[in-house]
């Protein structure tokens, strides 16, 4: 596993995120994963959560094979082949896609870290795609840093903010509120917030 790409970022907050997930999922369930990236979480969300059945996916054909890699090394029985998966295409995917029994719907879509790396155009795909893609009582959950109104910012997520957008002026941390009314606009309602390490939030958004 060493010669795979690794996050160790991926590896320090997995355990409190799927802490936060534990309460939040039901016992079972389909879950599709937006921007796997090195499936690092893929392997150890599906690993705890057995009966869930778990979909990478990646917008960077590039990260496949390495999440392919970890996923046949893991050998789980509840974990897919990731497929690529550009958020803001009018489909998703635009080929390729394995739905979880034949079915186009997903109890659950989780994406972490990408808001933030990703045009804003990708925060509008993300919610049109789960508003699609959700069955009826779904959740989408979001991760990653976010900027609130009346809430004071860290000098560290000020400090990442200003490195984002000088690498990509498209890029940057987006405003809770902003990110809440794009969801709205498609009939996703934020229902919890949860505070993570490193000045993170665990966003859940429902139908």
């Amino acid at each position: 596993m060493s010669s795979l790409p690794h996050s160790p970022a991926a590896d320090r907050n997995k355990q409190p995120i799927l802490d936060a997930l534990a309460g939040i999922l039901g016992e079972q369930g389909a879950m599709l994963e937006i921007a796997s990236g090195t499936g690092q979480h893929a392997v150890w969300f599906a690993t705890a959560l057995s009966k869930w059945t778990w979909q990478p996916t990646d917008a960077d054909a590039r990260a496949l094979p390495g999440i392919a890699t970890r996923i046949a090394q893991a050998a789980l029985p509840n974990l897919r082949p990731p497929v690529l998966l550009d958020v803001t295409a009018p489909q998703w995917p635009s080929q390729g896609f394995s739905f979880v029994d034949g079915e186009e719907k997903f109890d659950a879509i989780y994406c972490a870290n990408m808001l933030h790396i990703a045009p804003w155009a990708a925060c509008i795909g993300l919610m049109q795609g789960a508003a699609r893609h959700l069955r009826a009582g779904g959740v989408l959950v979001t991760y990653g840093p976010y900027f609130e109104d009346d809430v004071p910012t860290a000098p560290s997520n000020l400090a990442f903010d200003e490195d984002l957008r000088a690498r990509n002026s498209a890029w940057g941390i987006r405003r809770l509120a902003d990110v809440a009314a794009q969801a709205q606009r498609v009939g996703l309602v934020l229902r919890e917030r949860h505070s993570m390490p490193a000045n993170n939030l665990l966003l859940v958004f429902g139908l």
